[in-house]
């Protein structure tokens, strides 16, 4: 866009362009410093939003006698399948090493290399999304009913949904580097993709302890 800016206006000389592209360069750098606390506000605004519901749900624990709890007729609910979601978390937790890769490949100009880890990224995204729908179906408990059961949907839920957004959100920056968007210098937006995918990395990291080690 520079470039043409100038030759429209019938500048050739090399040095105006140069000077075109400097002054483009430091209003990106310039921007950039503001889209990423933006970006950082973002994400701390969900970080205020799962820790409301995550509370709320520890509280709401804490004011049963037992746990799980004891439903009409004296059944107590089973606990959740510890090994299937460990199994599960690993698949999610793999999926941010190879978004750690994707991006490391990246800074280092290789590009078939992030290709790689990111769409490696993306398959391991649908996997544990995949074994989260597993997951739900196979449950013996529902979302209404009970306090365990509408906070486990609620909380996994909105993860899950996270999780569905991030993968939309890779394939997306694949699309874009694939049509030449960003640059060595100038990648703003796959940072904020690794970044976007580690949150919902240590989310996880939450709901695993709260749901099944707890």
């Amino acid at each position: 866009m520079a470039v043409s800016t100038v030759a429209a206006s019938g500048a050739h000389d090399p040095d105006a362009v140069r000077a075109r592209y400097e002054d483009v360069d430091q209003a990106y750098h310039e921007q950039r410093e503001n889209r990423l606390l933006g970006f950082l506000l973002f994400l701390v605004s969900d970080v205020i939003l799962f820790s409301m519901f995550i509370f709320a749900y520890c509280y709401l624990r804490n004011s049963v006698p037992n746990w799980p709890p004891i439903v009409e007729g004296g059944k107590q609910l089973p606990r959740f399948d510890v090994n299937f979601a460990a199994f599960n978390s690993v698949v999610l937790f793999g999926s941010g090493a190879t978004m750690h890769f994707a991006m490391e490949s990246w800074k280092h100009q290789n590009r078939t290399g992030w290709f790689r880890w990111l769409i490696a990224t993306i398959v391991l995204g649908i996997g544990f999304l995949c074994g989260q729908a597993y997951e739900y179906n196979s449950l013996a408990i529902s979302w209404a009913g009970s306090t365990m059961g509408a906070a486990f949907f609620t909380l996994t839920g909105m993860h899950g949904f996270h999780v569905f957004v991030g993968v939309v959100f890779l394939c997306v920056l694949g699309f874009q580097t694939r049509a030449g968007v960003y640059t060595d210098s100038k990648y703003f937006g796959l940072t904020a993709g690794t970044l976007y995918w580690h949150f919902v990395d240590v989310i996880w990291v939450a709901l695993f302890f709260l749901f099944y080690l707890w």
